[in-house]
């Protein structure tokens, strides 16, 4: 019995019935989930227009210039259009993963599910209520955006990222609260399609839970493209006045705009759903706690993706959902390894990173050196433009194995696939630079910076 249809959820019902079982999912909403309706899905689409955009400004700078006098300032961003494909691409995803699961005989009942005891679900759909009982239980409700109750958002001005995709105009001056992923990747999309964009970080730079290095970067490219960057301010409040929004900060100043984002972080859908009383535990922010082999403390009952707060990324709610599934049914299993997990921050350019991190060698967790080399130099990044950026590896002393990697650059999410390689297969930086890149390359760099620690004294 599996509640919840988001990435943890179906991957562990394919799991499930790919291993014999007979399987049921409940989700109340759409299969899919937060992921593929209001997150990953939906914001990577409009991110993608983002970068359409950004490559039609950077136009000139390659040489090409429009018919006429003007170059390509007439293209505009249609809004309406953009979101209609955005809800459009969300719809036909989950109506992919209802395919799916059709096909592998998995039973979907559109309802709400919570715990009757360890080893029963209570289902309330809109016309009945009844119980089930199962074997196995997997939880994998997600989370939704937290509000502040003095910025409640109202759908129109004051949004929440859920929300963003209903709008028909672009906003002429956009303030985002909040520079985690999520208020970053919009701010960087949002200054791409045309908006004006004011983006409130409560720390010195943003993206404060990214390589330092990286997000140091960013905030500069930010800032050059003329986006106000707010460091070190807090938002109190966000109130609207007519067709405008009004943010006060805590020192007392205000910022004003035409719409407010608010990207203060996730709560976890737990509530309500008989969790302590079956004996599942929960941590201190309402997360289910987990082992790494997504067990949580009462018997049979696992739990997968943002309920449990263990890397909210779609790609580990999957692996989370396979290996309960696995580990429930008896098939062999790994445990779960976050060091070999790569992601991905979707701004412009993009911050990908894999393994062990600067913050961790800052704190002599691991011994280790790192060596960065900048994109400016690469002959491709000199093709394209591309001027910001690095690639920065993580190698361990003696044997000069790679243990991380952090990618700035236009695609950073496909160039980060060799270093997780590495990392996962424990690779030493001479195994890794022996191999062939293609002439030229972005990807050149990486072998590159690979090839700069192979001197013994350099990673001793």
């Amino acid at each position: 019995m599996i509640v919840g249809g988001g990435p943890g959820g179906y991957e562990a019902a394919l799991v499930a019935s790919q291993l014999g079982g007979e399987v049921t999912l409940v989700e109340e909403v759409a299969l899919g989930g937060a992921s593929v309706l209001t997150d990953a899905v939906p914001s990577k689409t409009l991110i993608a227009t983002a970068d359409v955009m950004d490559t039609i400004r950077t136009a000139e700078t390659l040489g090409l210039r429009g018919r006429e006098e003007s170059p390509f300032d007439d293209v505009e961003v249609d809004l309406a259009a953009v979101n209609q494909r955005v809800r459009a691409l969300a719809k036909a995803q989950s109506r992919d993963i209802a395919k799916q699961l059709s096909a592998a005989g998995v039973t979907v009942i559109a309802g709400r599910g919570r715990l009757d005891g360890p080893d029963a679900v209570v289902v309330s759909t809109e016309d009945d209520e009844f119980r089930l009982d199962a074997d196995v239980v997997l939880i994998s409700t997600g989370t939704h955006p937290r509000v502040l109750s003095s910025a409640r958002p109202d759908g129109e001005r004051i949004l929440t990222w859920t929300q963003l995709y209903h709008l028909d105009e672009l906003p002429e001056r956009l303030i985002v609260v909040g520079s985690g992923v999520t208020g970053a990747e919009f701010a960087s999309a949002y200054d791409a399609l045309g908006s004006e964009v004011v983006l409130v970080s409560s720390r010195e730079t943003v993206l404060p839970g990214e390589d330092n290095d990286a997000a140091r970067v960013l905030q500069d490219v930010f800032e050059k493209r003329g986006m106000q960057v707010m460091a070190k301010s807090r938002a109190e409040s966000v109130e609207r006045e007519g067709d405008e929004v009004v943010v006060t900060l805590t020192d007392g100043r205000q910022v004003r705009g035409s719409h407010c984002l608010m990207a203060v972080g996730s709560i976890p859908n737990t509530d309500d759903m008989g969790l302590v009383e079956a004996g599942v535990e929960l941590d201190e922010g309402g997360f289910i706690k987990v082992d790494r082999v997504s067990r949580t403390t009462a018997p049979g009952v696992y739990a997968a993706g943002d309920c449990t707060g263990v890397f909210m990324l779609a790609s580990v709610a999957a692996m989370q959902g396979r290996k309960g599934m696995w580990h429930a049914l008896g098939d062999a299993v790994e445990p779960l390894d976050l060091k070999k997990v790569s992601s991905n921050v979707f701004t412009s350019p993009e911050i990908a990173t894999v393994g062990f991190t600067q913050r961790q060698l800052d704190a002599g967790e691991l011994p280790a050196k790192s060596v960065t080399l900048a994109l400016a130099g690469n002959p491709r990044a000199k093709m394209q433009a591309i001027t910001d950026g690095f690639i920065k590896l993580f190698v361990l002393p003696l044997t000069g194995i790679i243990v991380g990697g952090v990618v700035v650059a236009p695609k950073a999410s496909e160039l980060i696939f060799p270093v997780a390689l590495a990392c996962s297969t424990r690779m030493t930086v001479d195994e890794f630079s022996s191999t062939f890149t293609v002439y030229p390359s972005l990807s050149g760099s990486i072998a590159e910076a690979a090839r700069k620690m192979h001197r013994r004294d350099q990673v001793g």
